[in-house]
């Protein structure tokens, strides 16, 4: 993994992207070591660093919402290792709250499943596309200040 990391640094803004779609997708991967180290080691622009990231992220969301929507909750639970009891509590949340649940896909490991679930149950998809656009985006803007406060 810290080979990847590596080469995903040296290409800049397209690594940020790559990193995060991958974070963004069912891949275990962490974006934010990318983007903390093409941060604090380079002369990269924070705002398009976030920029990148949250687009990839965002992509990778938006992969894991139609794959979803090709599959079922049993399916995909099996697949990414979750228990059903995960998938029911992200369900009934999904049903409540609809594409604003896409909001929370910022959050690790649960992410994938909220994305997972809103494609399942055909969440309105630009709901959740500016839903998570907004959750991510914060996330990393967020990320982004530590990293450039902590370095500068």
């Amino acid at each position: 993994m810290e080979a990847l990391n590596e080469i995903l640094i040296q290409y800049g803004y397209a690594g940020m992207c790559i990193a995060a779609f991958l974070a963004g997708s069912f891949v275990p991967f962490n974006s934010e070591v990318v983007m903390g180290a093409l941060l604090a080691t380079s002369t990269m622009n924070p705002l398009l660093t976030v920029i990148w990231g949250t687009v990839g992220n965002v992509a990778g969301a938006m992969f894991n919402y139609y794959i979803g929507r090709l599959g079922n909750a049993e399916t995909i639970a099996k697949f990414i290792h979750l228990k059903q009891s995960g998938v029911e509590r992200v369900n009934y949340l999904v049903r409540r709250f609809g594409g604003l649940m896409g909001f929370f896909t910022f959050l690790p490991a649960i992410g994938t499943v909220i994305c997972l679930v809103l494609g399942i149950m055909r969440a309105n998809p630009i709901v959740v596309l500016v839903t998570s656009t907004i959750g991510k985006f914060i996330r990393y803007a967020i990320l982004a200040y530590l990293v450039v406060s902590i370095a500068h």
